[in-house]
Order: C-alpha cells, then structure tokens, then sequence
C-alpha cells in the first residue's frame, strides 16, 4: 500500500538520538551512529520525531510500504520495557555510566573545594538519560534547570553530591516531553526522593510543573522540595 512514512537523510543524520526518544512507537533506532528506521509496521507517519531532529535529516514521504502494525508496535514497546536496555542515544558521549566517587577527609575537601565533582552518572541532560538505566534505582533524583548551576557558586556540594542528576531548559525544551520523560522514571525507579531545582524567572517554572505532572501521572508521590536560586545566585 501507499501511504506517508518517516524517511531519514542519513548524509545528514549526526546520530544524537533525539528522534529515538521521541518516537512513541519505538520504530527508530541508532545504529551504526545513524538514526534508521527498523520497520516500516513500526512507523504510523505522524512524525513526532521531525521537530526533533537538529539538521533536518527527517522528512515525510509518500511510498509504497507496509500498513503501520499497532500489534506489532505494542509488542516491541513491552520487549524494550522489560529489557531496559534502550540507549537514548547512539553518541559515545551519550553512553550511559555510574561514577564512583572516593569520599575525600574533610580537611582535603575544604582546602580544595573547587576541584571536587559530585557528579554520579553520565548522560546529565533529561533528553538524553535513559528512564531504565541502572543508576535511577531508589535514587534522590534531583532535576535542574540549565542556568542554576552557572547562577549557585557551590552548586555540586550543595545539590548534586549524593543525588542522580538530570538537567533542562523549560523555556527551550519542549516541557510535554520532560514530563512524559520523567513519569517513566517515577514509574520505573521507585524514586527516594526529587529535589527540583529552578531559578527565580518565570519561564522556569515549567520545569516543576513536569514534575509534578509527571508524578500526578505516574499516581505515583515521591518526597519532593523545590528550590529556587535568585539571579543574583543567592537562594530564595
């Protein structure tokens, strides 16, 4: 049959995976560093995944293909579910990873503080994680506006030792697909705790209110606190 489909400009593709995370149906996959199309019963045409794409290596086009499976869909969501073994992104930079951290004497710590990082895991960007990957288990989440850290001078002694951290933009991002990002994570982690961090201009609250979605949707309430840093880098 004809009908419209997803087509990938490879020449184009870099390979960041954003259009694997957007597509509901799971139907794109990175391989070989390069978005592909695992099968055309995957992909309904919608094109969820084409504002998603930084080079426009993504289009709709009309072809003979097969018809569009929701059976077949249902069945490869379930099966990637039950692996958590999907990869956000098909970049080395973006491969998953816990860091173990050495805890330094207090002495050391205070003499030189600028040197410690209190980062846990790799990838930090919320488009980028993958809601199944290991290190979310039984975490203290804490999810972080882009600018706070730039703004808040001790901002990993203070926020990010002894959490796993995720960062965004609000007022960039499209704050539906956060949501949806992060109701996977409450759903799947069984969260200790998520400390949201934002500053103080409004645009930046859509950062809280996806996470408060997010755990409305999931039905699912995990100990929370907002913080907010003024511009000034002072907490309010």
């Amino acid at each position: 049959m004809k009908r419209k489909i997803v087509n990938i400009d490879k020449d184009k593709c870099n390979g960041c995976g954003l259009c694997s995370e957007a597509c509901h149906e799971n139907a794109i996959e990175i391989i070989n560093g390069k978005a592909e199309l695992l099968s055309d019963e995957y992909c309904d045409g919608l094109g969820d995944c084409l504002p998603h794409c930084p080079v426009d290596a993504i289009t709709i086009i009309e072809r003979e293909s097969k018809e569009y499976d929701e059976e077949a869909v249902q069945r490869r969501i379930e099966e990637k579910k039950k692996s958590k073994l999907a990869k956000p992104c098909g970049c080395p930079g973006a491969m998953a990873k816990k860091i173990e951290r050495v805890a330094k004497p207090l002495a050391k710590v205070k003499e030189d503080r600028s040197s410690v990082s209190e980062l846990m895991q790799w990838p930090v960007q919320l488009r980028l994680v993958s809601p199944g990957a290991p290190y979310f288990k039984n975490a203290n989440l804490l999810v972080a506006a882009d600018c706070t850290a730039y703004a808040y001078g001790d901002f990993h002694n203070d926020f990010i030792k002894n959490h796993i951290t995720v960062i965004g933009c609000p007022k960039l991002d499209d704050v539906t697909y956060y949501k949806d990002k992060l109701k996977e994570i409450i759903e799947l982690n069984d969260l200790k705790s998520i400390t949201v961090v934002r500053m103080e201009v409004p645009c930046c609250s859509g950062i809280v209110s996806a996470v408060k979605t997010a755990m409305l949707e999931a039905k699912v309430i995990v100990p929370f606190r907002e913080v907010i840093i003024g511009t000034n880098g002072e907490i309010r």
